[in-house]
């Protein structure tokens, strides 16, 4: 069958990459893609945000799947477009995906379906949120409402920059999306991701990771979209992972569909694992970045058939899937100067990184008269795996290690508390 790919970073390129391995693709297509998806892929310019052109695409080239990778296009009601045009479409309807698209509303809805989560004041105006801190102790987690591409978290340890996180957010530093604001108990413990696939009836888990935001070593320093990550994720253990599935993912499923609007797709939770148990930090409708891209190195199962049965509500009908018991880990390579502005056009030469089995996943580059630069905050995600989460870490830095890009940087320490775990 042929397949369109909506998207253009690392995600999307694991992805391609993943479903090019299929027997069940014939040809895949990818919008707007990057240099690493176009070793999979034809790569085409499309306008996401123009359905009834992505749909004459689609009528045009026999398509028979359609993977929406971003979040924006699924907030935008992308997917339900191509649905009503008669096309598959991997990824939520514009009324399930406010489950990443408003902090309030899945707020809310963990409210009424008793799902654990930390407490919370929804706040629609600046002496609101000043008024809402005072029912909460230090430290303050403040979310803008909608989408902020990851960024839109801020921590304060003290009332005064909580007052002026508030203040910066309703005057715009995070554009709409701060225009509500969700301000929620701090929750102490490790936090880990987890991943279940689902068709609205039929759920079943993909599988466990661990995040780093902080854009410095050591989880210092501003959040970023994430620094890298590693599968699975044992301090999410069996037990956590079958509680998570009965009390967050099950009834999360369970009331979309009884209020309406079933969740079809992938599902990411953001837990944190306190000591009463697993409670839900946040949801996104999307596969994460960097997340997907170790996970997508570790699923040994066939990824289209699993995202087809998604679409044609037939999950529960196919086998589970299956992923390697390898670690997977990824370190993210970031252009100088990221998160805040950073620095375009570095050159980059790749090197022999994946002369030992490590995959260079692009996430933010371009071509420019043959030569690879950096065109995004995050450019790399060097990937490699493991017996042990140790042996993924070296495998991985050995092919960062092998990249010349001078105007970009890394941590050094991504999976370093697994690694310290396993030493004891």
């Amino acid at each position: 069958m042929n397949i369109l790919l909506l998207g253009s970073g690392g995600r999307e390129h694991a992805l391609a990459w993943k479903m090019a391995q299929s027997p069940r693709c014939d040809k895949l297509w990818a919008s707007p893609g990057n240099p690493g998806i176009a070793e999979h892929a034809e790569c085409v310019e499309l306008d996401a945000g123009d359905h009834d052109a992505v749909a004459e695409f689609c009528r045009a080239n026999a398509i028979g799947l359609i993977v929406i990778g971003p979040e924006a296009p699924l907030v935008d009601g992308l997917a339900d477009s191509l649905r009503g045009a008669g096309f598959a479409v991997f990824g939520p309807s514009k009324a399930a995906a406010r489950l990443e698209g408003s902090k309030s509303f899945t707020k809310e809805l963990c409210e009424r379906a008793g799902i654990p989560t930390a407490k919370f004041v929804r706040c629609t105006s600046l002496e609101a949120g000043w008024g809402a801190l005072k029912k909460f102790d230090p430290p303050f987690v403040l979310k803008a409402d909608g989408l902020a591409a990851g960024k839109g978290v801020v921590i304060a340890e003290t009332r005064e920059e909580a007052q002026h996180a508030l203040a910066e957010m309703f005057e715009g530093k995070f554009g709409p999306a701060g225009s509500e604001v969700v301000i929620e108990q701090f929750l102490t413990g490790e936090e880990a991701s987890f991943f279940a696939l689902t068709d609205g009836e039929a759920i079943v888990p993909l599988g466990s990771a661990q995040d780093h935001k902080r854009v410095g070593e050591g989880d210092t320093g501003p959040n970023t979209g994430g620094m890298g990550a590693y599968s699975p994720a044992p301090v999410l253990a069996p037990d956590l992972e079958a509680r998570a599935m009965r009390e967050i993912i099950e009834p999360t499923v369970k009331a979309m569909r009884e209020e309406g609007y079933p969740y079809s797709g992938v599902l990411y939770a953001g837990l944190m694992l306190t000591p009463g148990g697993p409670q839900l930090i946040e949801y996104n409708a999307r596969f994460g970045d960097p997340e997907c891209q170790v996970l997508m190195m570790r699923l040994e199962s066939d990824l289209v058939d699993l995202m087809l049965a998604c679409a044609e509500g037939r999950l529960g009908e196919i086998e589970r899937p299956a992923l390697s018991g390898d670690f997977a880990l990824t370190v993210v390579m970031a252009a100088e100067g990221y998160p805040d502005t950073p620095k375009k056009g570095g050159a980059i030469d790749l090197g022999e990184a994946e002369a030992q089995g490590a995959k260079v996943f692009h996430a933010g580059t371009k071509r420019e008269g043959g030569a690879l630069t950096a065109n995004g905050g995050r450019v790399l995600n060097v990937t490699a795996q493991g017996t042990s989460a140790s042996e993924a870490q070296r495998a991985a830095y050995a092919a960062v290690d092998a990249i010349d890009f001078p105007t970009g940087f890394c941590r050094r320490d991504i999976g370093q508390r697994e690694v310290r775990r396993e030493r004891g």
